[in-house]
């Protein structure tokens, strides 16, 4: 009994001793008679320690007749170790990047040898992200950590029709060395003998381009040392207790790394033109893979004549090609699994002008509803065709819009898809103007409509709207420019005029108002002309640190509100004229400009140009250094405002209000007389908040930060300074925000 038996032959020895059928000890033991048998003919070699404990007890052996049954146990596990199975297909010498994802599966492979569940990790993505290539590279790294074998199975999750769980199972066993003679018929059996084995090996199974989570449950061990890799464009978020690994593109660095090795082994190539390829192929792997290859095999081509074909949307995916590998194709696996809702989605997506978008412009492309489209989105997202960076927002990659664009041209006519994008810009522009008209007086809060789509019912999410589908709106104002729908880019511009006091440093306002300038001149509308050159000036000058341009576009809507005797638009580009002036430091020119404009607004009784005009003639003044007379003017201004019969505008007498208190500020400030300027900055803050007029608040929290200083009030100032500093990171200021870090740490302690 204490010779070099093996298990299966000391089992059936004591067996025998103890006048047991197989029968009587699986009643004895719990064991089932099948794995009795298979361990007494050696096919099962190291079953589990409790397994072999329950046999020992219902056997009644000795402590030394126990201890060689578990020697017998370890020996045959250190003799199956000895030939690991290796059922890996070949990987790719390239392979480049994805460092973080293969030290995460590291670190995992490292605890599955810890007591408990099997370690199973998902690896989703969409297709060509190198899902299989990751697996198996990490396969390759972790050999050591898996003695017992790694096994690879293809489910064939984008086939019509994909690997069935039982026949995986069966693929499985017989990896796992079990003879196609003893692998079960029935598919639960197979999964129970499957578990079996897995309790006790320290083996690597890969299941790649998995289907579902149906497909993938049967084939999870339940527990054991070893660790599963699933691969899938799904993100299989049903598999309970999974470790779930997303990939995304690789980095530009990574790109053009793979690139490099590929191609500069065998021909040189600039690191611009690498870049540029990379770049193109959106660092979709597969697509860098495919030119790499559509360069080496072409002798005469240089990497620049490949990104140059690159470069041509309309010849982009058709570049994407190389022998049997189309990376439309990899898309087109997957849009054939999609519902036709989802199809129809996915097509129109490609006419979303911006980089990201919520589900309310697909709503609008399609069905109307955006319940029904996040539906559609979600199934989107788990086929890997649309990604979801922020919640509730979607991003197509570049060569997927592409591949989306494809399709709509093949599956629709040409009327249906311009339709589509024709109801998309007037949706856009129509809620861009409401959304704007918040800020407009004598507008405010639209009225409520169940059927808008998007939540305008504040300020705050009209300015969110407003700002954050600026991607969209407007491309789709310039669609309009170009269509020749002159009034509705009046109309959308003139609707962004009061908001864009709120968002001063967008940088494309140059843009919005050039357009409604070229539309009014294209209908002849003088009078519009002129408001929207205004509207220019205003933003040569304030929004973008160009006065020149900002006086010449002043002086022209002078000229043509002069010609159509539009007193108002005659006095605001007196206004923005003097905006101009004073940027350019004429303050003489701009007490003459404001001077004329407050004339006018008070013959015309403007209630809301006539502060604009009157605070700036005081900046004047007080530039050329006659404060008491500014402070006077700011003071009877200031005392108008407060005076519950002014009229206008509530919300622009608010922000005119801020504005006056500010410049009173500064007048007893230029006076020496710093606790009426600390008072007055202080309480020139909240409206200017109130209005929603950021780029104000901190340049008026820093002067209030420094009327401060000079008082020996530290404590205070230094709390003004940061609500500066805040302010000014806020917009992205970052000069004056790096001014005012000077000054807090310049302060005294105190």
């Amino acid at each position: 009994m204490g010779g070099p038996a093996t298990f299966g032959a000391l089992l059936r020895s004591h067996r025998h001793a103890a006048a047991l059928t197989i029968e009587e000890l699986s009643d004895a033991s719990g064991v089932s008679v099948r794995a009795i048998g298979d361990m007494e003919r050696g096919r099962s070699r190291a079953p589990q320690r409790r397994t072999v404990a329950a046999l020992a007890d219902a056997l009644g052996l000795s402590p030394e007749e126990r201890r060689a049954l578990e020697d017998a146990v370890r020996t045959g596990r250190r003799q199956r170790s000895r030939a690991p199975l290796n059922e890996l297909p070949r990987g790719v010498r390239d392979f480049t990047g994805r460092a973080d994802e293969l030290a995460a599966l590291s670190r995992l492979a490292e605890s599955a040898a810890d007591p408990g569940p099997t370690v199973t990790v998902a690896v989703s993505g969409g297709p060509g992200l190198g899902k299989t290539a990751l697996a198996l590279r990490a396969a390759e790294r972790l050999a050591d950590a898996f003695p017992d074998g790694r096994l690879f199975v293809d489910l064939r999750g984008m086939d019509e029709s994909p690997l069935t769980p039982a026949d995986a199972l069966a693929r499985l066993l017989r990896g796992l060395g079990v003879a196609d003679r003893h692998v079960p018929q029935d598919p639960h059996e197979r999964a129970g003998h499957y578990r079996a084995l897995m309790r006790d090996l320290r083996t690597l199974i890969i299941l790649d381009n998995a289907a579902d989570e149906a497909q993938v449950r049967p084939l999870l061990p339940a527990d054991g040392p070893g660790m599963v890799v699933v691969t899938s464009r799904r993100t299989l978020a049903g598999l309970e207790g999974v470790h779930h690994l997303p990939l995304a593109e690789l980095s530009p660095a990574e790109a053009v790394g793979l690139l490099q090795r590929i191609i500069t082994a065998v021909r040189p190539a600039a690191d611009a033109e690498l870049d540029q390829i990379a770049r193109l192929c959106g660092n979709l792997p597969l697509a860098l893979r495919i030119v790499a290859t559509r360069l080496l095999s072409r002798p005469s081509w240089t990497a620049g004549h490949m990104a140059d074909r690159l470069a041509d949307e309309e010849r982009r995916l058709q570049a994407l090609s190389a022998g049997d590998l189309h990376i439309a194709t990899a898309f087109m696996l997957s849009y054939r699994q999609l519902s036709d809702e989802a199809r129809l989605t996915f097509r129109r997506l490609a006419l979303i002008p911006g980089p990201h978008f919520d589900a309310a412009p697909a709503a609008v492309l399609t069905c109307g509803d955006t319940q029904v489209s996040e539906d559609a989105l979600d199934e989107l997202v788990e086929l890997g065709l649309l990604q979801s960076p922020y919640p509730a927002r979607y991003r197509l990659h570049d060569l997927v819009r592409l591949f989306a664009r494809d399709r709509l041209l093949a599956e629709e006519t040409p009327q249906a898809h311009r339709a589509a994008r024709d109801k998309l810009e007037n949706w856009l522009l129509d809620t861009a103007v409401t959304a704007g008209r918040w800020f407009e007086p004598g507008y405010g809060a639209p009225p409520a409509d169940p059927d808008r789509l998007v939540a305008l019912d504040t300020p705050a999410e009209a300015q969110a709207w407003l700002e954050t589908e600026s991607i969209h709106w407007l491309p789709a104002l310039h669609a309009a420019a170009a269509a020749g729908r002159h009034r509705q880019v009046i109309d959308t511009a003139e609707a962004m005029h009061w908001f864009s006091d709120r968002w001063i440093h967008w940088g494309r306002w140059s843009e919005v108002f050039g357009l409604a300038r070229s539309a009014a001149r294209a209908l002849g509308d003088t009078r519009a002309e002129a408001t929207h050159l205004n509207y220019l000036s205003w933003t040569a000058s304030t929004a973008e640190g160009r006065p020149r341009d900002g006086l010449a576009h002043a002086l022209e809507a002078l000229e043509l509100a002069r010609a159509v005797r539009d007193r108002a638009q005659e006095a605001w580009a007196l206004v923005y004229a003097s905006y101009a002036t004073r940027d350019l430091g004429d303050w003489e020119q701009v007490a003459v400009h404001t001077r004329q404009a407050a004339e006018i607004f008070a013959s015309i009784d403007d209630k809301e140009g006539y502060p604009q005009a009157v605070n700036v003639l005081g900046d004047a003044l007080r530039n050329l250094g006659r404060p008491d007379e500014a402070l006077q003017h700011h003071l009877t201004l200031l005392a108008a405002l407060r005076a519950p019969g002014y009229g206008g505008s509530p919300d622009v007498r608010e922000f005119s209000l801020g504005l006056t208190l500010r410049r009173v500020g500064e007048d007893y400030a230029a006076l020496g007389r710093w606790d009426e300027a600390a008072d007055h900055y202080a309480q020139a803050i909240p409206p200017l908040r109130d209005q929603g007029i950021v780029s104000g608040v901190p340049v008026v929290a820093q002067m209030l930060g420094d009327a401060l200083r000079r008082l020996g009030r530290l404590d205070e100032a230094r709390r003004a300074f940061q609500t500066a500093l805040d302010g000014y990171l806020q917009i992205g200021e970052d000069i004056q925000a790096a001014e005012v870090r000077k000054e807090l740490t310049d302060l005294p302690a105190g």
